[in-house]
């Protein structure tokens, strides 16, 4: 029986029908957030796979005639997620997670189909909601519903959910989740906002999804199914045990190891030695599987032993100290700009191109903003950690962690006035033990200002960790690959001397407190401003003159109205600028002169004059 509920929700009705669409998934909702409408349907496989992992599948489709567009291109039709349906289904996924219970391998899928949007009422948290409460009234082993927000602060008041006018007013982008007992996941974008103001958003948003889970559990106490029984991935104690004493010595040897590669080496090696020990020569693929799972347990209970009770971290390191930083700038000499930046065993190359502003990157979305002049990439080759494997397009995680760095960058880029150029950075990670992406914002900020990019202020980034039992807990600064892996927080902070300016956290336990939050942020800052001190050691400001091999502009503005015969019948008059330009700077490239025209009468003259 279809089933329809509401709630007033920040100046806004949210209404969720069930049994209406999509009756054959597990569980589905249609959520109407005033004009914007998601389809979420979760779906369970009959049976457990085969794996070391949790087969979770989160997807966001966005759906052009949700906003009246036609795609772009040949075929016209929706073709390869957007970055931003790619980053809301990480967004979705993050949150979602944690909340299953240990152990269980039946695959899962969430798929949220966007088919109406009004840009005043944002889809995609929307769809964090329909994906929290599909699950949670269906017999999928979900049962603590999750939610989230977006904070904006305009004229100094924080707003839930800003519309798209008070977007443009706001100095923060927070995007917040949680259970209704404390936070999971956070993501932001702001302008130098300070700690404790952060601090405070946070605690603002979890109000307001308090009642948005509240509204859930409503749903789920009138329809929510009876959750099925599955098959969870268990071991039993007694061979956990004899695992454990052969193999505890040996490892806490081997993690105790300071280099990545050597000590990745020697812990496969008590790998290898614990098998052979227990499998001797028979060949069963089940029982060897359960060896891997139950050293992985041991590796990560003798690392978060050492480190809540001895406060000894694997490579030697104090609880609050940076890995060895070195930092070079010019090290390409035909690029706009590049620099270098090696923490540790992590190590990240950042190269700037500057371009005209007709160079500007075309968004094929369902949000206002059609087109964009600053892009951040992030590559991560295989080689950067040693191994081989498949090379693609970018994944999830190059997109994500591009995305982060990107935010952070923009609260500080001039303006087209300013500077009439799209600025494209490529970050390449050639080496990595942990926190490439904020080594990756780090390096781009080096860049930019190497490349004459005229930003307000340099920007750090340093990753924060978490390791907690029982009732203690110690924060960690500059974790590693193995302190993010078997850790239960990864808290990235980017941000200036000023302030924060992006943020993401992700963890694996069901939610971290204020103290936490509060701690994790102020560590942050301790070291996010020596990264800082060392980087100005390099450079201290932007350059005020360009490589000679970007280009150069020439600007006047001239008005509006009189745009069409700057253009001429079919382009001959501007075409005719082009050539005389080129005759008069005597560049023989006809291609190295290019001249963008504005709407608002802005003419910019580029050209490459080496």
């Amino acid at each position: 029986m279809k089933g329809k509920y509401e709630l007033e929700f920040a100046e806004s009705k949210i209404v969720v029908e069930t049994d209406y669409l999509a009756k054959q998934a597990n569980g589905a909702v249609l959520v109407r957030y005033e004009d914007t409408a998601v389809l979420t349907a979760a779906t369970m496989s009959p049976e457990p796979i085969d794996a070391d992992f949790f087969p979770l599948m989160v997807q966001y489709y966005e759906k052009l005639y949700a906003v009246g567009k036609i795609p772009g291109g040949f075929i016209k039709r929706e073709g390869r997620p957007t970055d931003n349906a790619t980053l809301t289904a990480r967004l979705i996924d993050r949150p979602l997670r944690p909340i299953f219970p240990d152990g269980f391998r039946n695959e899962v899928q969430v798929i949220n189909e966007v088919l109406s949007v009004d840009q005043d009422n944002a889809p995609e948290m929307a769809a964090l909601f329909g994906s929290s409460l599909a699950l949670a009234i269906s017999d999928i082993p979900f049962e603590n519903p999750v939610a989230g927000v977006v904070v904006g602060r305009v004229d100094g008041e924080f707003v839930i959910n800003p519309s798209a006018e008070e977007k443009e007013k706001s100095d923060l982008e927070l995007i917040v989740a949680g259970t209704e007992d404390a936070i999971n996941m956070v993501e932001a974008a702001c302008t130098e906002v300070p700690e404790a103001d952060m601090v405070d958003a946070m605690m603002f948003a979890h109000e307001a999804i308090k009642k948005l889970v509240a509204f859930q559990n409503k749903i789920i106490k009138e329809i929510g199914q009876d959750k099925v029984t599955v098959q969870l991935m268990k071991i039993e104690d007694e061979i956990k045990e004899k695992i454990i004493d052969y193999a505890q010595k040996d490892m806490k040897e081997a993690l105790l190891v300071k280099e990545k590669l050597k000590k990745y080496a020697a812990i496969e090696e008590v790998k290898v030695k614990t098998k052979e020990h227990f499998l001797g020569e028979e060949e069963d693929e089940k029982f060897a599987a359960q060896i891997e799972m139950v050293l992985e347990e041991l590796e990560a209970k003798i690392m978060r032993d050492l480190i809540i009770d001895e406060e000894i971290r694997t490579d030697g390191r104090k609880l609050d100290e940076i890995r060895p930083l070195h930092l070079e700038i010019d090290l390409l000499n035909r690029t706009h700009g590049s620099a270098l930046f090696t923490r540790g065993e992590t190590q990240v190359l950042g190269v700037v191109t500057l371009g005209a502003l007709g160079e500007h990157q075309i968004l094929d979305g369902l949000g206002i903003e059609e087109q964009k002049r600053f892009m951040l990439h992030y590559n991560f080759p295989r080689f950067s950690v040693g191994e081989t494997g498949r090379y693609g397009p970018p994944g999830r995680r190059e997109i994500g962690h591009g995305a982060l760095g990107e935010k952070a960058l923009l609260q500080l880029l001039p303006s087209e006035e300013e500077f009439p150029y799209t600025i494209r950075v490529v970050t390449e990670v050639l080496e990595s033990n942990g926190s490439s992406s904020q080594a990756s914002i780090c390096a781009a900020s080096m860049a930019l200002m190497a490349a004459g990019v005229p930003i307000k202020a340099p920007i750090a980034g340093i990753a924060m960790g978490l390791i907690s039992r029982d009732n203690d807990y110690k924060i960690l600064t500059d974790i590693q690959g193995l302190e993010d892996h078997m850790g239960d927080m990864d808290f990235k902070v980017a941000g200036t001397e000023k302030g924060i300016c992006a943020l993401q956290m992700d963890i694996k336990i069901t939610g971290v407190t204020k103290e936490i939050l509060t701690e994790a942020l102020a560590e942050a800052k301790k070291a996010r401003l020596a990264i800082l001190h060392a980087m100005n050691d390099v450079i201290a400001e932007p350059r005020k003159e360009l490589s000679p091999y970007a280009p150069k502009t020439k600007m006047i503005k001239i008005a509006p109205e009189k745009i069409k015969e700057v253009i001429g019948r079919g382009g001959e008059t501007i075409t005719k600028i082009i050539l005389e330009a080129s005759d008069v700077l005597s560049v023989t490239d006809k291609r190295a002169v290019k001249v963008d025209l504005e709407d608002d009468g802005r003419i910019i003259i580029y050209h490459n004059d080496y």
